[in-house]
This record gives C-alpha cells, sequence and structure tokens, in this order.
C-alpha cells in the first residue's frame, strides 16, 4: 500500500510540470508509473489513453461516424476515452472471445436488437415488431390495443417468416475484390471483374456449414469486406406494450424533440438442442448466447458516454456540395410538395370518416414519416451551411491538388458540377415518377403491378405469367382491403396535374402534355375496373393472352401505361447510366479525399452493416431562444395526454402509477424517465439499437431522430444532429409495474455501475 501510495504521488507531482519541452518525458515516466501501479495492463491501457487523449481532443471534433467495429484500436479508441469509455476495442468486438458485438442483432433485415439475457431474450423497438405484433392480432386478442405479454416459454408467439442474424466475423478482403481491376477499364468491365471477385471471396470463405458469408463495399468502393453471419429463423414474440404507450406521439411527435414514446418489443430467439440455427420447431430451446447485455439502473446524466451499436441503413455523407444542393433545392421540395397535397387529401377524408381513418392510418404515417424527414433534412441543411461547407472543404481540395500536382485528382470537381448539371432533368423526372406513378396514387400503383406482370408474359411467356399473376392477385388481396376509390380520385387528379406541370417535359408521355386531368380522372374512376379487387380480378380471369388485352383495354391501365414505358425504356436508363458516372467520379473523389487529408476522419457511409458510433448524452438549441434538455420524463406524458385521441390517449393504468408515484426502483428524484437524446450518429436501421454506457451496460434503446438534425444523412453536424433514445428504466417499469411480467425482469441482469 506505501509504494502504491507513493506511486501516486509521483504521478501527481509530474502532472504538475508545465515546461513543453518536458512533455514526451512526463508522458514515458506516467506510463511507467501506471503500468506498475495499475491492476491489469487493460486497465493501465485505459488509464494512459485518457492521459494523453483528453487534453488534446476537442469532444466535439470527435462526435458523429458509424465505424466498423472490428476497426476500433487506435484513434477510435482513443476517442472513446476521451469522451468517457471505459472500454477497449477488445471489449466491443473480440473473434476469439465475447465481446458486445455477440449481443449485437439484425432484426429481421431492417432494425436492431440486442440480446438482454442468458435465455437469447431480445429487445427491439415496437415499430420493428409492429407487423409481428399485428399478425397476432384479432377481435378478441387485440395485442396492437392492449399490449402482449408471455408469462412462460409456453405462452411465447412464433413468427415464421422473421429472422434475426449475428455477425461472427469481420475480415479485410480488398485485396483480393480489386484483384484485375486497373484504371484503365470502363466502369462496366471494372464492375463485372468486382462482381466476380466478390463470388469468389463468398464461395471460398471460411465457415461453418450453417454459416452464411457476403460482401459489401465501403468508402464508395475503395474498400471491401467480408462478413461471416449466422441466421436465426425461431423467432418468437415475448412482449409488447399497448400502442398508446409504444407509439406515443405518432406521427405528430415523429422526428421531433421532447419525446415521450415507449418505443419497444421483446422477442426471444430459439435454437436446437446445439445451440444452432433450426427452423421453427416445439422442440428447439432458447437461444444461449456469447454475450448478453447487463442492464443499469443508475440512468444518464448530462455528458455521459453512450455508444450505440447497430446496422445502420444507408447515408450518404461525401457527396460533392452540387449534388446536395441539388437535393435540397430541386429533388426534395418536388418530393415535399407532392406527398404534402396526398397528406392533405387523405386527412381531409380520414377527419370525418372513420371507416377511411381505419383503412389509410398506416399508410399516412407511412407516407408523413419521410415527408417530415425531407422537410427536417432541407432546414438542417441551410441552417448548417453545409452546402458551403462541402464548397469550402473543395476549395481547399483543389488547392492542394494543384500544390501537389496530383493529376488524377484535378478535374473531379469540374466533373461533377457537369455530371450533376447532366442528371438534373432525368433525377427529377424519376423522383417524379416514383411519388405519383409508384407510391402516391394507388390506382397507377395497380396499374405498375399489372405492367410487371406483361412484363413476365412478353419476356418469359405463358408458364411464368401464371405463377406470377397468382402471385399478384394475392398481393392485390392485400392491398385493396386498405383502399378506398373515394381518397385516390381526388389524389390522382392532384398530383398527376402537378407531375404533367413540373416534370421535365422530355421524360412525360405525348398525352400528358396537353391533357383536361379533370375529365381523365373522373373517366378512369367512372370506368377502370382498377378501382376495386372485384374488377382487378375479372381482369385478370382467362388465359394469358386474354388477359392481356382486358388489362390494355382499361383506361386506368392504359394511363399509367403510358408513365410505366417511359420510365423503363427513357427515364431509367439514362439515369443509370449517368449514375455509374457519377459513382466512378465519387469513388475517385472518396480516395482523394483521404489522400489530400490524412489526417481527417473519414468514416464509411452506412450500408447495412455493423457499425458502432459513440458520443454523449446532451441537449441542444434548435433556434435561438431556445434550449431542449438532455431528458423527458413521465409528467410530459401527463401534460399531452388527450383522452380517446388515437396519439395521445393513454392507458388508465399509466396514469394510475403517475398518480401514486408507484415507479418501483426506477424513478430518479421521485420522477420516472421516458427518452433521452444523445449526439450519437444514426440513420435508418438503427432502430432498435442499443444505447450502451461507459461500462458496457445497457441504458437506452434508440428509435428516432430529432428534426432539426435529419440531414445527419448527409451532414452530420454535432450541434444540432441528436438521436432519441428510450430510457431502458421506463422499459423496466413498463414491464414490471405496468404489465407485471416480472419473469422477463428476473432473467435480465441489473446492476449499477455508477454505485
Amino acid at each position: 500500500m506505501t509504494l502504491f501510495i507513493k506511486k501516486e504521488f509521483w504521478v501527481a507531482y509530474i502532472c504538475t510540470i508545465k515546461f513543453k519541452k518536458m512533455r514526451i518525458i512526463k508522458l514515458y515516466l506516467i506510463i511507467a508509473l501506471l503500468i506498475v501501479s495499475c491492476k491489469t495492463a487493460q486497465e493501465a491501457t485505459i488509464q494512459i489513453s485518457q492521459e494523453i487523449t483528453s487534453p488534446q481532443i476537442d469532444t466535439r471534433a470527435i462526435q458523429g461516424g458509424m465505424w466498423i467495429p472490428s476497426l476500433l484500436e487506435g484513434i477510435n479508441e482513443q476517442e472513446m476515452f476521451a469522451l468517457g469509455s471505459k472500454m477497449t476495442a477488445k471489449d466491443i468486438y473480440d473473434v476469439n472471445n465475447s465481446s458486445l458485438k455477440d449481443a449485437i442483432v439484425h432484426f429481421n433485415g431492417g432494425c436492431t436488437s440486442e440480446i438482454i439475457s442468458p435465455n437469447g431474450l431480445l429487445l427491439t423497438n415496437h415499430h420493428c415488431g409492429y407487423g409481428a405484433i399485428q399478425s397476432h392480432s384479432s377481435v378478441e386478442h387485440d395485442y396492437l390495443e392492449n399490449g402482449f405479454w408471455a408469462m412462460n416459454y409456453a405462452e411465447e408467439l412464433p413468427n415464421p417468416s422473421m429472422n434475426v442474424t449475428f455477425i461472427k466475423r469481420i475480415e479485410d478482403v480488398t485485396s483480393l475484390i480489386l484483384a484485375g481491376v486497373s484504371d484503365e477499364m470502363t466502369e462496366t468491365a471494372k464492375m463485372s471483374i468486382i462482381n466476380k471477385n466478390m463470388e469468389n471471396a463468398v464461395k471460398l470463405a471460411q465457415k461453418e456449414a450453417w454459416q452464411d458469408a457476403n460482401v459489401k463495399e465501403f468508402y464508395k468502393g475503395n474498400q471491401y469486406i467480408l462478413f461471416i453471419t449466422e441466421t436465426f429463423n425461431d423467432l418468437r414474440l415475448v412482449g409488447a406494450p399497448p400502442s398508446s404507450i409504444g407509439k406515443f406521439g405518432s406521427d405528430t411527435d415523429n422526428w421531433m424533440w421532447p419525446r415521450h414514446t415507449g418505443d419497444f418489443s421483446m422477442f426471444r430467439i430459439y435454437a436446437d438442442i446445439n445451440n444452432k440455427p433450426a427452423a421453427y420447431s416445439k422442440e428447439n430451446i432458447p437461444y444461449k448466447p456469447n454475450h448478453f447485455l447487463p442492464i443499469s439502473l443508475d440512468g444518464v446524466s448530462e455528458g455521459d458516454f453512450t455508444l450505440v451499436f447497430g446496422f445502420p441503413g444507408r447515408t450518404n455523407e461525401y457527396l460533392p456540395a452540387v449534388g446536395v444542393a441539388q437535393i435540397v433545392d430541386l429533388l426534395n421540395p418536388a418530393k415535399i410538395e407532392l406527398r404534402a397535397n396526398a397528406l392533405g387529401i387523405a386527412d381531409s377524408f380520414m377527419r370525418t370518416n372513420k371507416e377511411i381513418k381505419i383503412k389509410y392510418a398506416s399508410k399516412y404515417a407511412s407516407t408523413a414519416n419521410y415527408w417530415k424527414k425531407w422537410i427536417g433534412e432541407n432546414q438542417g441543411i441551410k441552417k448548417s451551411k453545409a452546402v458551403e461547407q462541402k464548397r469550402a472543404l473543395e476549395k481547399e481540395f483543389l488547392k492542394i491538388v494543384e500544390e501537389k500536382d496530383l493529376a488524377g485528382y484535378k478535374t473531379l470537381l469540374s466533373d461533377f458540377e457537369q455530371l450533376y448539371k447532366d442528371i438534373e432533368n432525368v433525377s427529377l423526372a424519376r423522383d417524379y415518377w416514383s411519388e405519383v406513378a409508384l407510391r402516391n396514387v394507388e390506382l397507377l400503383g395497380f396499374s405498375f403491378r399489372l405492367y410487371q406482370l406483361e412484363q413476365v408474359f412478353e419476356k418469359s411467356g405463358a408458364a411464368a405469367f401464371e405463377k406470377s399473376k397468382v402471385a399478384t392477385l394475392s398481393r392485390f388481396e392485400a392491398m385493396y382491403g386498405d383502399y378506398s376509390p373515394t381518397v385516390d380520385k381526388p389524389v390522382f387528379e392532384k398530383l398527376v396535374t402537378i407531375y404533367a406541370q413540373k416534370s421535365p417535359k422530355e421524360y412525360l408521355p405525348a398525352t400528358m402534355l396537353k391533357s383536361n386531368f379533370s375529365t381523365i380522372t373522373n373517366d378512369i374512376y367512372t370506368k377502370s375496373k382498377l378501382t376495386s379487387l372485384k374488377g382487378v380480378q375479372e381482369l385478370l380471369t382467362g388465359s394469358p393472352e386474354e388477359v392481356i388485352k382486358k388489362i390494355n383495354a382499361d383506361k386506368g391501365y392504359a394511363f399509367g401505361k403510358e408513365l410505366h414505358t417511359m420510365f423503363y425504356t427513357t427515364v431509367e436508363p439514362k439515369f443509370q447510366l449517368l449514375n455509374l458516372e457519377i459513382e466512378a467520379i465519387q469513388k475517385k473523389y472518396m480516395k482523394g479525399l483521404m489522400e489530400v487529408f490524412p489526417t481527417k476522419r473519414f468514416f464509411p457511409d452506412a450500408n447495412s452493416t455493423l457499425r458502432v458510433t459513440y458520443g454523449q448524452v446532451k441537449g441542444y438549441e434548435p433556434a435561438d431562444g431556445i434550449y431542449y434538455n438532455s431528458t423527458t420524463y413521465l409528467d410530459g406524458v401527463l401534460e399531452k395526454y388527450i383522452p380517446g385521441d388515437y396519439e395521445f390517449s393513454i392507458p388508465q393504468k399509466l396514469i394510475d402509477l403517475y398518480n401514486a408515484k408507484d415507479f418501483g426502483p426506477y424513478a430518479e428524484n421521485g420522477k420516472m424517465p421516458v427518452n433521452f437524446i444523445g449526439t450519437n450518429h444514426t440513420t435508418g436501421g438503427n432502430s432498435g439499437s442499443p444505447a450502451i454506457d461507459a461500462h458496457g451496460n445497457l441504458i437506452g434503446l434508440n428509435f428516432d431522430r430529432v428534426w432539426e438534425g435529419t440531414m445527419s444523412d448527409m451532414n452530420y453536424d454535432p450541434d444540432i444532429c441528436r438521436n432519441i433514445m428510450v430510457d431502458i428504466r421506463y422499459v423496466l417499469f413498463i414491464v414490471d409495474k405496468y404489465a407485471g411480467a416480472t419473469n422477463l425482469i428476473n432473467e435480465m441482469k441489473l446492476v449499477h455501475p455508477k454505485k
């Protein structure tokens, strides 16, 4: 003990040395003393890294980024230490030993989930599990309305169409994938070789019989990584709160802060007797994970370290200024206008007709989601001056390129300017077709399904047509169940009119150039059989030749076919040709950025692969004079409460628990925390991702971003970009005090890392 005190004294003494020339000596002395005095080498590593990095790193500057977990050693590890982490890179990702990555699961291909017990219990968002909850619901057992809780394994509900995937190993295979590729080749020739090399890499990958392999590109094709995965297909629903908790605030609060949503649901992974993947069977048993996340009961405070671990979907951080400007000034406004009109019309019917409200609730929410996101994205890009910042970076890039005479990069920015000018009209036409003919006018969406069916007949013959027809009819049965021609008719007239007026004329069918769309709308919705399931079934009755003849005689199909034909024969081919050229320049630009700015931090764009993003719990200032705190409480739920409202009504039991202040061990100073925000860089696919504290414990569940920061897909700004998380204590409170599912609480490991 005396020796240890003396060492501590000398460390303290050495740290008082202020002469710059003594800094290196100072660090070496601290390293030597810490290694001797620390209990483990790992502890020494952490303390040394904190001593070296904390005084030198601006924590604001190291916010943002979606990092590959197998490549965290070095600067990423040091940055995490500077933000307050106590974990090493190997604690997060280790092939040979249990690590955090063994508890992180890709949930049904679109969301993230995490294992929170030694019995394969999974936690994800309510909106990620929504389809499964809905599929098990009925009039007698409305789990969306009332929630669902399995009190034992026998009550857990199977979901045959769902799966979860683990990442077992990550390997860089760049040299293998790019073998045989040269700069002199055309982009088509390059991609042909790359695709063949990727196929070979997958075939040659060392893996177990039950495992899979796939290769993904990073840094715009400058790096390729192999992923070895395990997929489990026996996934059972364990618990979900009622939608009034799991979707509290619904569309109004979507993308917004302050938020008060208990967006969570629970599932369990089942495996065979050997703990290996297996199809659903009553004989399967709960999966035994290599690692599960302990759960912290100590909550979060402003400035606490947060690590979000998951599968972010898609970002585009390295677009040139001209590309971002085109999205903000041209493409987003066009899509926003179209969806605003579609939403306004649907809303006018939903407010006065309960049947229509039920039919269109899900579609309305889906349409509104990205409409609202694009508005916030545009505002964020402008507020953060992202285009101006990118132009400044490009100016500096070009200056260094000229100074160093880097010939391969001299024309990149001028190439971008020309290519984005060339692609502008066709990109706009493509978005108009997508928003009008594919997504928001339902009758035109039906016509597109029939157009695809006709293409099958022309290209593959009668047998393939008959098989495809069965699938199409099945799809139509689901689509028409929530369809109202009364709503769709005014949407058709309004959106088709905007399409004809504002889409570039060279990409419009001749019939749309001089048309009276009021007359056309009335004619189609009076005579077309596409306005009902019965009508479509009549069209699809008969031989393939008879069906093709009948659908082409239908006015609704004929109108849609002209739009789809123009898209596939003119719009899409030209777009893909120009986009291939842009991608080639983007790949070279990405390489150039990393070469010209070797000290700058460049993380790979999201591509639905496993990533780590680290940050801190932190409030923000969305506008002048306004500051948002980092945490919300159950008090706010009651403040927003509107009895009977589909967005802001809550169960009476939750009100009773609040009034009695019956929060169990989950409260904080007598208040029940609900949500909190942090500076973690997230996007779609991070829904359900765990928020992990400095010690590797679960503190929250990621589910959204703030409206002002949705532009983080193109430009992350630590001042206004915030991710929104459910406080894990609110999850436990709902499971325990509201649902009484103490069987689930009992299988978790609850810890107090701050005490």
